[in-house]
């Protein structure tokens, strides 16, 4: 398949910046393989599991088939939680997916000591791959069950990326979400806000004096998640990026 007629495929498919897409497949694969991947794209395919990467913050970050793939958005959630450690922080990059977030953060801030957990089986092993040259510790389970008791009352910062799309409104979310993410990774509940509770019920126990729990979250959500960190003793605070379109609720510790 000719330059040109990739293009013309992937725009027959709808697929809206054809010509960038074009190149990234062409620079992923060659031959038959190529016109795979092309009919893949064309077909409806996420674009980063095809390529194995999505970039994220200025990084090449791994992505692995049926695994969320890291929002532009989210590089807010990144720098926030940069910006709160020095070498030397213990850091959890909760609800890790890829492992874009703790990837991110140990890579602006070296010598940060990086964990990082996730539910599905499948993100897990992409994160290990990811955080691996960062020395990322990954662990599998359901949020702070993850973790082994030792990192109690340890964290210095806390970067969650939890679902927090209405259960009702998945499926209004693209077609690449919808049928190629696992739902448990977009479903945030009848509000969006059901892990985001739990979040907020267990974090104190996972601060350390003065460490601050970071939530990605929408817009319009935004102030009740941060009252529940509030309600959870913590003080909170809100941050917004018109940029990246990316909203951040805070939640800080006392000392």
């Amino acid at each position: 398949m000719t330059p040109d007629a990739i293009v013309t495929r992937l725009r027959a498919a709808g697929v809206v910046f054809a010509e960038e897409e074009a190149a990234l497949l062409a620079e992923a694969a060659a031959g038959t393989a190529l016109d795979d991947l092309v009919e893949r794209r064309a077909a409806g395919e996420p674009l980063e599991p095809l390529l194995g990467w999505a970039a994220f913050d200025g990084l090449r970050v791994p992505v692995d088939p049926h695994v969320f793939v890291p929002r532009r958005r989210t590089e807010l959630l990144a720098r926030e939680a940069a910006a709160r450690v020095r070498p030397g922080s213990t850091v959890l990059d909760l609800c890790c997916g890829t492992g874009a977030v703790g990837l991110a953060v140990a890579t602006r801030v070296p010598g940060v000591e990086l964990h990082a957990a996730d539910v599905e089986p499948a993100a897990v092993e992409n994160a290990r791959r990811t955080l691996a040259p960062v020395g990322g510790e990954v662990s599998l389970g359901d949020l702070f069950a993850a973790l082994p008791d030792r990192l109690r009352h340890r964290f210095d910062v806390i970067a969650v990326n939890a679902p927090y799309v209405p259960s009702d409104r998945i499926a209004d979310m693209p077609r690449e979400a919808r049928e190629f993410e696992p739902r448990i990774a977009l479903d945030g509940g009848g509000d969006g806000l059901d892990v985001h509770r739990r979040v907020a019920a267990e974090v104190r126990e996972w601060l350390a004096p003065g460490g601050a729990v970071l939530i990605e979250t929408g817009r319009t959500q935004a102030a009740w998640t941060a009252l529940l960190l509030e309600q959870a003793g913590l003080s909170a605070a809100v941050e917004s990026d018109d940029e990246v379109d990316g909203t951040v609720a805070i939640g800080v510790l006392p000392g």
